[in-house]
Formats: structure tokens, sequence, C-alpha cells
């Protein structure tokens, strides 16, 4: 059966899976990124964890691999297939689609951004199938976005197109990590309600899902650090709709965990700050944590479908 290698690579975590040409999952995997044991190390656990994908694949399937697709977090030149910088893991300028087909005895691999592959998978397979224009943004430690156009994913001009984490929503608020102060992600990410919440309830362990169970149950505190992260989020979304004008807004992540507790003070906060803008279909992610890989196998399926027969 011909299939392909798809990797997605985490700061604390690698899936991978194998997958056949009309989609289907045929094998799924997870492993350890183990950043604590530097970058170079990082890159050979991901070879290696492709290579056994490889022969699991030869085995079972009776044929190699026809691709592979790898979806990275940080800065990363696709076209090149350089992944040029990632905080979280510490590398600099890899080659890893050259070090990737080496490993896999050549075959052609495709390399991507983390929340751009997410955001492919869910464009054409997830919440936004059927959306010829969608903006993809995950709430996660950060947050990103993923602009979908007609079945693609917009790099940008440099690589950097969907930044919407580092949209200004509240000048000279909290620093970021940007060098900006303000920033949505400073104020609407999982780990922004998390540090809220642990404030104002007392409780230095506290996070952003015990926020939103405290929503739920009626406490006023929760209700107050909640809606200020919904309205900074609203602000920073209306922006967007602003600019892109799409026809589906996708929100996943860890904080789109909680559900309508997010999603109904959400779409009213986003509806009472447009003006002329058309409002989006505002939905939650489909595809959880599987996005990231399920995009790296269409990366891979893409690649192969533009080669041209030798």
């Amino acid at each position: 059966m011909k299939h392909v290698i798809a990797l997605d690579v985490g700061g604390t975590g690698m899936k991978a899976a194998l997958i056949a040409d009309d989609g289907r999952l045929l094998h799924e995997a997870r492993r350890a990124t183990g950043r604590d044991r530097g970058p170079d190390a990082v890159v050979e656990t991901i070879l290696e964890f492709a290579a056994e994908l490889s022969v699991l694949g030869r085995e079972r399937f009776g044929v190699p691999a026809a691709a592979a697709g790898v979806a990275v977090p940080g800065i990363v030149d696709a076209e090149n297939g350089i992944a040029v910088y990632a905080a979280n893991l510490g590398w600099r300028d890899v080659p890893m689609r050259e070090l990737l087909s080496r490993r896999l005895g050549g075959i052609p691999v495709a390399l991507g951004h983390d929340v751009r592959t997410g955001g492919l998978a869910e464009g054409r397979i997830g919440a936004g199938r059927g959306a010829d224009r969608f903006l993809f943004v995950p709430l996660g430690t950060g947050i990103a976005g993923a602009i979908g156009i007609a079945g693609r994913i917009e790099a940008g001009a440099h690589g950097y197109a969907g930044e919407i984490g580092h949209i200004v929503v509240r000048p000279g608020g909290p620093a970021c990590g940007c060098g900006q102060y303000g920033c949505l992600e400073t104020l609407a990410s999982a780990s922004a309600v998390s540090r809220a919440w642990a404030g104002a309830s007392g409780d230095p362990a506290a996070d952003a899902a015990d926020c939103a169970k405290a929503v739920e149950s009626g406490d006023a505190r929760a209700r107050e650090v909640w809606l200020a992260a919904v309205g900074a989020l609203a602000d920073g979304l209306v922006t967007a709709i602003t600019l892109l004008d799409p026809r589906t807004l996708i929100i996943g992540g860890g904080l789109a965990e909680a559900g309508e507790t997010l999603f109904t003070p959400l779409r009213t906060a986003v509806e009472e700050r447009v003006t002329f803008q058309r409002l989006p279909d505002i939905v939650p992610a489909a595809l959880g944590d599987t996005a990231g890989c399920l995009g790296a196998g269409l990366l891979a399926w893409d690649l192969l479908a533009t080669e041209v027969p030798a």
C-alpha cells in the first residue's frame, strides 16, 4: 500500500504516522522530544524516529514510503527545507529536508511550520473543510495563526504570515518575548490565563483549565479573568478579520477545550466589535493534537503530486 511518513515535532513530544493517499492513519506513534539533551540530540531523535517508521512501513505494506513530511516549530524556510530557528528546541539553520531525505534513502521530504501545517489539515479535512478562506488560531502556550486560501496556507514573503499572537492589543501592557508590550499572546493564550488565574485565586498551581471550571461554577473572580482574556482575544481577532476577511475562523489549542465556556462569550465579543466587517463562522478545531501530523502527511502527498515524472 502506498503511504507517506508524517512527523509533528513539538517542544516536549513528537507525533508520527504512516498515512495512506486517502488520508487514513495506517500507524501512529509518539515519542519524547528530549530537548534537555540539546538540539543535536533532538535532530538525531527525529531522524531515528523517521527511520523506524520507514522500516515498519516497508515490512507492513511491502513498499517503501513514497515521501515524508515533517512539521517543526519556530522559524521555517519551507522552500529550502531549513529549520531556521526554534527557541524551545535550541536549534539554528538545520537542513532538515536534506538530513531526513538522506536518512530515508533519498525519498522526497516536505518541511512545514507546525501551526501552518496544522492549519492545512484543519482547512482541508477538519473544521474548515469547504471554506475557501479561513484563519486557524490555536490558543496554547502562545498564540499563532494559519491563513488558509483556496486549499493552501499563506506563508508570507518571509515565512512570518499569521503571527496574530504578536498583534498589540493593549499598548503598554505585559512584556512579550518578542520585545513588544501588550501582545495578544501575553493576555489571551492558555499560559496567560493560567498566570492571571494563579494570581487571582492565590493558587500558584492553578491553570487555565481550572479557571474555566471556576467560571462554570459561577466564581466571580474567575469570570473577571476569563472575560479579560476573551476581550483581548476578540480585539485581536477583529483586527485579523478586518485584514483577511475569512469565511471561517477556527479556534484550537488548549484554551478551546473549554468549549462553549470560551466560544459563547467569544462569539458575542467579536460580534459586538465588528462594524462593516462580515462576521465569519467561529468554530472549534476538529482534529485536536493530530492536526500537525495529518498536515505533515498532506505536505508529503502534495509534494508527490507536484513532482514532474522523469
